[in-house]
């Protein structure tokens, strides 16, 4: 794995690199993820954080884990999205939150605004 983050990641950090990397093609179905202690070390993280990361995306569909044998991207059944499908549906829909979040934001600066101006209004709704 080609990625050297300067601190080192959370399990949802490196559940998202993967999420990337499966998305991009980088790990095609039936490929196996790093192992997670030569990962972990690597990234200079605890195992159980990798093994957390791994879990998410067992979670999410885009790998299973075989006993003795590694992680590996899941290979869909005929007519199933496949994991870099489902990565980038997710990845769609991560950045879907981030526009609902903000404009949400956005607007709750607005009514408090709206509100500061118009105490009257503020003393209605209390």
């Amino acid at each position: 794995m080609d990625w050297k983050p300067e601190n080192p990641p959370s399990a949802k950090e490196i559940a998202a690199k993967f999420r990337d990397d499966i998305a991009d093609g980088v790990y095609p179905p039936g490929r196996q993820l790093p192992g997670a202690k030569g990962l972990a070390k690597e990234l200079g993280v605890a195992l159980m954080t990798v093994q957390s990361a791994y879990k998410q995306l067992a979670e999410d569909g885009l790998v299973e884990g075989r006993q003795g044998s590694g992680t590996y991207v899941t290979d869909p059944k005929k007519g199933d999205p496949t994991a870099s499908q489902t990565a980038l549906g997710l990845r769609d829909l991560q950045d879907q939150l981030t526009h609902v979040t903000s404009q949400l934001s956005e607007l709750r600066d607005r009514v408090e605004r709206l509100e500061a101006d118009r105490p009257d209004l503020a003393d209605e709704n209390q």
